[in-house]
Formats: structure tokens, sequence, C-alpha cells
């Protein structure tokens, strides 16, 4: 297979020579090297070198993972799932010894997920063909399955190890999934959001009961929502686990859907969770907790008493709910429908550590949102095509800053340090409040130990002040606003354009005699509509932007009289100004399509669009 390679501004393509119904990555962090799982091919991309490697295979990858000394491939295979070992070096492939039933589902629309953790895999795929049996495993090693009663149809979505370094014997393998709610009322929803646990050591049960079978598991359900109003948004999505060297501090994002087409994005904390395991009441069981307590860890799950064994195999819930942190409600709740999340932890100019979640949505953007304090600030909205496309996977690598997103028709990666997006003034930089992100000198630069003027925190422009006076000099040279002067016929029809650079800033219109005009909007425009040129219509008018204190001239322009003749439609600088005799309906239907134009602007900042 040929993969064509196309930079630009820090954006690679990759492109296939047919479309892909399901992809798969696998990417080691601050390597340049990306491994894709596709239909029939699996290969490795440099994206430094622009080179790749490929391999051959009769099936659909769905799983892709660094394992032993190799990476596992497992894929459908025509129904009779199965794994291969591929050698890095030599672009090998030979048969694995783990069957692929319960790592790869049978067909690529079924679900599964897996999680390789210290030589062994954890999994959950459908054993039989028609999907059933969807069961949570760990394969390798000491196997040990789900007792079938515990889950009622659930689709899993994620799963991750919290490692306690200074308490091995506890540490935790969580899942996170969706299922049938037991609430069958006609007003509940018909899904809930679920966390469970089992414990790392867990080697089953006793021969005479729950051998192989895990000892540890629980359940609690995973809320998320506006607890106040008493609206939940009950579907798992999505999920991002950012570690933290203190297990307690480790941080869940999930991403949940609705039934009224909303998602929401909340926040979790390990220690929170913990402690509902720890410390709730057992659904429905009223008899008195026997010790060890049902879910605890012990070095040897085989010699756990049949009666906190049996607790676990009929009373698996916890009465107690999960709720995100400080009990809030959800931090971000939004009708654009989230499909996908991931965070990264990025350290800001001062040493201040910022949390930013990248969210796909389900018609290919994707939003770069700050989250400072338990609240969203949306930097930029991004979008690498210019007609709809599906997001299959995507994957961040948290030392290098790259972001890779695979679609059915190519792979893009996209460095997330944009900071030549608003790259104009000292202003437009600080008040975007991207933490990757600083000035220095003339330029909007990605943060190192010498930058100095950032403020991410709130975007207040007075750090600015700061600057020394020859770069102000130099960012006053790139935030003068040349004016664009026009004649026009008396009594034409006219309209003016002024680029939404900002959805966090209010626009306004000013004449030299009129004083302040409202904005009549586009998508990603403010116009001003002149019905017909009068005398009193002519004269200057700026276009002007207020935001967090802030105050700036986007764009200026001179109406000057025009004693014969009409002006034919011009374009300078992404601005379209249109003259017209058939009245104010043209210039609105122009004025949409021109808002569309201007959309695609690079001098866009929120929403930031790429059409590449």
């Amino acid at each position: 297979m040929h993969i064509n390679v196309q930079n630009y501004e820090g954006i690679n393509r990759h492109r296939f020579n047919k479309l892909q119904s399901n992809v798969v990555f696998f990417h080691p962090n601050g390597s340049p090297t990306l491994y894709v799982g596709g239909t029939d091919m699996v290969c490795s991309i440099d994206f430094d070198a622009n080179k790749y490697m490929e391999s051959h295979c009769e099936n659909v990858i769905t799983v892709l993972h660094e394992y032993q000394d190799s990476l596992l491939v497992c894929g459908t295979n025509a129904f009779k799932p199965r794994c291969w070992n591929l050698n890095r070096n030599e672009s090998k492939v030979t048969p694995a010894q783990c069957s692929g039933i319960g790592i790869s589902p049978f067909c690529s629309t079924q679900n599964s997920l897996s999680l390789f953790v210290e030589g062994n895999i954890y999994a959950a795929a459908p054993l039989y063909w028609q999907g059933n049996s969807l069961q949570f495993r760990r394969i390798s090693d000491a196997k040990v399955w789900m007792y079938e009663k515990w889950l009622d149809e659930p689709t899993f979505v994620s799963a991750t190890w919290v490692s306690r370094k200074q308490d091995p014997e506890n540490d935790k393998i969580y899942m996170f999934f969706r299922e049938k709610n037991p609430d069958r009322s006609a007003d509940a929803d018909p899904w809930i959001s679920r966390i469970a646990q089992v414990c790392k050591v867990d080697k089953g049960g006793p021969r005479r009961l729950f051998q192989n079978t895990w000892t540890s598991f629980l359940k609690a359900r995973l809320v998320c929502g506006l607890p106040k109003e008493y609206l939940y948004f009950n579907r798992l999505q999505d999920l991002f686990v950012q570690h933290a060297q203190d297990w307690r501090d480790t941080r869940v994002y999930g991403l949940f859907s609705s039934s009224w087409n909303s998602t929401a994005v909340c926040i979790y904390s390990m220690d929170d969770i913990d402690r509902v395991f720890q410390e709730s009441d057992f659904k429905g069981f009223s008899g008195n907790v026997p010790h060890p307590r049902p879910g605890t860890c012990v070095p040897d799950s085989r010699s756990l008493p049949d009666e906190t064994i049996n607790v676990v195999r009929t009373h698996p819930e916890m009465e107690k709910w999960v709720y995100p942190l400080h009990n809030e409600a959800a931090i971000l709740i939004s009708d654009r429908n989230y499909t996908k999340i991931l965070v990264d932890q990025v350290k800001g100019a001062h040493g201040n550590t910022h949390n930013v979640m990248v969210l796909a949505t389900e018609d290919g953007w994707l939003h770069k949102v700050l989250e400072e304090d338990n609240r969203p600030f949306i930097i930029s909205e991004i979008r690498l095509f210019n007609h709809t496309a599906h997001i299959h996977t995507m994957t961040l690598d948290h030392i290098t800053k790259r972001l890779y997103v695979g679609y059915a028709e190519q792979i893009v990666g996209l460095d997330l340090q944009r900071c030549q997006d608003y790259d104009q003034t000292c202003e437009e930089c600080v008040l975007a409040r991207d933490p990757y992100c600083a000035w220095n000198h003339s330029h909007c630069v990605p943060v190192n130990q010498y930058n100095s003027l950032q403020n991410v925190e709130d975007g207040n422009t007075s750090v600015c002040s700061e600057q020394p006076k020859a770069e102000k000099l130099i960012s006053k040279q790139f935030s003068e606003i040349s004016p664009n002067t026009y004649t026009v016929s008396l009594s034409a029809p006219y309209y003016l354009s002024c680029p939404k650079k900002s959805h966090h800033a209010k626009y306004a219109w000013e004449h030299d005699s009129k004083g302040r005009l409202e904005c009549q909007w586009t998508e990603s425009d403010c116009l001003h509509l002149i019905k017909a040129m009068t005398e009193e219509d002519y004269g200057t008018y700026r276009c002007i932007s207020e935001e967090r204190g802030h105050r700036g001239t986007i764009i200026e322009y001179n109406l000057s009289a025009k004693p014969h003749g009409m002006v034919l439609p011009k374009r300078i600088d992404a601005i379209w100004v249109v003259v017209g005799a058939v009245g104010l309906g043209l210039c609105l239907a122009v004025a949409f399509a021109v808002g569309f134009k201007v959309g695609q602007s690079k001098h866009n900042r929120k929403p930031q669009t790429i059409v590449l």
C-alpha cells in the first residue's frame, strides 16, 4: 500500500489507498513512529523521516500493542479471531502463542477492549461469533474471568491499571462501561454507566467456589450531569485517565451522551472512587459484612472465606454512587455531540500546570479546551477537512505534544503547539489562554524557559505592559490597522464584513458620526448592512472587539462618494466587499456565503479553523 505524505505548518497527512472501516493506533510516547492497524494491513509510519513499513494480513486489525519483545497484532481473521507477533525491525509476522478469541472481536463492529499490564493481557471481547458472552478476563498468566450474572448487556469503554507504588498488593484494575438499567420504568434511561474494580493480584477463588473467577469484583454507578436538577447523562462514550504520582490524585475524565442529543464531560478523583468501594454498603445486602470485606485485595484470593466470596457473587453493586470531583456538576455540557476525549497536562511559562482537553465531534472537528478551576474555556476549534469526516481513533504524545487522528481515508498528525495562529500581537497571544504558548519578543511561540508573557488563568492582557520598550514597538506595528478605502455610489446597497476572531469577545461597529452600530451575524462574521447609501452613511467604520478589558480594532473601512458607476466585487485580505443594485436580500445571501469563506481564514482564533 502506498501512503502519500503531505506536510503543512506542523500537520502531516498519510493517505490510505482505500477507505478503512476500522483504525487502531499504537504509539510509544516520545517516538516519531506511529503503528497503524486497519483492514488487511499493519504499517509503521515515521513522522520525522516520512518513512513507512508495512505488513499485509487478511483481516481487520482490532488490537495493536507492545507485548513482550514484539508488537502483538490481533484481528477478526474472517470470524476466527487470531493474534500474531510482529517483529518491528524486520516487519516479520509470526503466530502468537495466545488465541485471538477473547482478545479480538469476531467482527470490527462488535464491542471489545484490551489492557496490557506487566506481561498480562486483560481483555473484553465476545467469546462466540454471535457477539454474546462478553466478559472482562485476564488471559495470560493466571487466567481469571467474570461471573456471568454480574453484567447486563455491557458495552465496555475503557480499562486502566492504577498502581500504588508504596502498596503494590493493593494495585487495582478498573473497567468503565455502560449496561442495561435495572430500572425498567418508562421514564428511566435504558442505559446507565458503571465503574468496576478487580485486584491485580486476584487469582480467583478456591476449587470449591469461584475457581478462576474474580473474587474482588465490585461495581458502582458513575454519575454525570446536573444532580440538583435530576438531569443525568447516562451513556458513557469515551474516557481518559490522567495518572498522578500519588494514585489518589489520579483523575478520570468521562465523556457522556444523553437521550436528548447532548454530551457532557465529568471529572472524577481516584480517591473518591476508592472511598466508595471501601466504605459503601452493598446494594440489596442486609447481613453483617464479613471479614475480609468483599472486594479487599489479599495475597492469595484462593484462601478467602466463603462468606466474603458469596457477597461478591450475589451483591457486587455499591449502594453509593460515584460523583464528580467535589460533588460538582458536569464541567462541560454541549450540543456538539462529542465522541472522543484526550487530556494533556501542560507546564506554563511560570511553572504552573494546566490541563487541556482535546474533544472530537461526530462530524470531525477537534476542540482544544482549557480546564481551569473546574471550568472550561474553548481555546480553539480545528477542522482538518472541509467536509464531514468521522474520527475512528486518536492518540496524543504527551512528550512531543503531537496529536494523531485516524480517519477512514487518512491519518493526520497535528502539533498542538499551534502558537502561530495567534501571532499578531502580545494581547492576542495572551487572550488565547493557550498554555502551550507565550509571547516572546515579537512572536507567540511554544513555551520555554525564556518566555514570561502569559496569563492562562484569566487571559489578563495587562501582562503585555511588562514588555521591554523595543518589543512594544514591534507589537504595535503588528497591531496597526490600515484602513480599506472604497468609493460607493449613492443609493447602492452595501455591506462591510469583519471576521469573528474570538467567540469570547464582543463585537460592534463604530462610525465617526453615527457612533456604535450592532453587528448582524453570519456564522463567522460581524456584518454591517446598508440598504441604500445616503450622505450620512459615508465616513469611517471600525470593527471593534472587546474581551477581558482589552479593546482592539479588527478592521477599518473608509467609504466615500462615487459620482457614477458601480464597484465590482473585491476581496482584500480575506475581507469581502460587495456592491450590487438588487437590494438587501442579495447582500444577506452573499454575506452567508462569504461567512463560510472567511471562516476558513487562518486569522480566526476561536474558533480556529484549519482546512488543509
